[in-house]
């Protein structure tokens, strides 16, 4: 109890100067490694999240933020203080962190954020079937993926509601289960940090078929290539970026991760709004649906400050995670300030009618592809960022 309160101590006094994660903590050339390694097995899905590692591959642990904390990021993306009407955040992820609820206290605490207690319902946790009280066993990967998930959303929109519902596995069939449930609570938004393989069943899934709910799925970590939810037409499928910050934490630039996700989906087609576009035909797709639709920040090196104590890896305290992990709910948390997703059948749609309200990624690649914008960044769409990163809410 003590060395939290240290921690904590320490952690508040460099967000109360406003110095928590200053730009400089997103050095580039720093190691990380996947929280969730694979290769997943069939029909199962892996988390996105990629943790930064010390000199022998260990998990770093601080004992205060070292990545980029709320002002960095809403500053940097030019956001609201909050959302302006109600709106639930559901957070979908694997497994149990018995750990979650603290966490977060510990973490708004640090950054002087408003406290969401599951006391007065701004936080609730439940299971697949949306039961409280009856939770998954536990799995410390995908409990520091809980404690991203969870706070980058608080983060970005700190007077949301969060809900996080936990499959009962990594499998795919749960995981769809889950969203199923998070819509049926109420969600406004649903974010989900996780894939696996593109398989010919995926076009049966209905689980991310929810008219006026903006559904977010990272692109993946493994650079050019496809993977599922992210490929489902109906969801707004999230690419990552390395994001630079400059005075006073604003935005300095953006370029691609080299691990994020892209490609064209195996079997499921592309939705009008992308196959309108005028440079539709770079990217190779055809009618295909293409990965991402927009971008943020995924770069461990320039990822965020996550406080976790379920023991990851021996360790436990201040993390610093990316991968499009970080991205998926920080952009369900932009929905979320933005407050439109019901106005539209599907909000991917939305990015897609309001393109220069984005910051265009112009630079960077994930890897080598017949289609060039499928896997480098251009004017306009691309693969690895879609339309682009927030600047604003006008995207959204």
């Amino acid at each position: 109890m003590n060395a939290l309160r240290r921690t904590l101590t320490a952690a508040g006094a460099v967000a109360l100067l406003g110095l928590a994660a200053a730009p400089g903590a997103g050095a580039a050339g720093q190691s990380h490694r996947p929280v969730c390694p694979g290769p997943a097995n069939r029909g199962a899905a892996l988390c996105h999240a990629h943790v930064v590692t010390d000199a022998h591959g260990t998990p770093s642990v601080t004992p205060a933020p070292s990545g980029y904390g709320p002002a960095q990021f809403r500053t940097a993306y030019g956001l609201p203080s909050g959302a302006p009407s109600a709106q639930t955040i559901a957070i979908v992820d694997a497994y149990d962190s018995g750990t979650v609820a603290s966490d977060l206290a510990a973490y708004s605490t640090a950054y002087g954020l408003p406290q969401c207690p599951t006391s007065n319902g701004c936080f609730k946790k439940v299971n697949q079937n949306g039961v409280a009280g009856s939770y998954p066993s536990k799995n410390a990967g995908w409990a520091l993926e809980i404690a991203l998930d969870v706070e980058i959303a608080h983060a970005i929109c700190p007077n949301c509601k969060l809900l996080l519902v936990e499959a009962s596995s990594n499998s795919l069939a749960n995981l769809a289960a889950a969203v199923n449930t998070a819509a049926g609570l109420g969600a406004t938004e649903i974010s989900n940090s996780y894939g696996g393989s593109e398989y010919s069943g995926e076009s049966t899934v209905t689980a991310y078929d929810h008219p006026g709910i903006a559904i977010t799925a990272s692109s993946g970590d493994s650079g050019y290539g496809s993977s599922f939810p992210a490929a489902a037409p109906t969801v707004v499928a999230v690419g990552g970026t390395t994001l630079t910050l400059g005075t006073a934490n604003a935005w300095a630039g953006e370029t691609v991760w080299s691990g994020a996700g892209s490609g064209c989906s195996a079997y499921l087609s592309a939705q009008p709004w992308q196959t309108s576009l005028t440079s539709w035909s770079l990217t190779g797709c055809g009618t295909q649906r293409g990965i991402a639709d927009v971008a943020a920040d995924a770069d461990p090196a320039t990822g965020a400050a996550v406080y976790d104590t379920t023991r990851y890896q021996g360790r436990s305290g201040w993390f610093k995670v990316g991968g499009t992990s970080l991205s998926a709910p920080l952009i369900a948390g932009v929905y979320a300030l933005a407050g439109n997703a019901a106005t539209a059948a599907y909000p991917a749609s939305l990015a897609y009618a309001n393109a220069s309200a984005l910051h265009d990624v112009t630079s960077g690649s994930n890897g080598s592809c017949s289609g060039a914008t499928i896997c480098a960044a251009a004017a306009g769409y691309d693969g690895p960022t879609g339309l682009g990163t927030p600047n604003g809410v006008g995207g959204f």
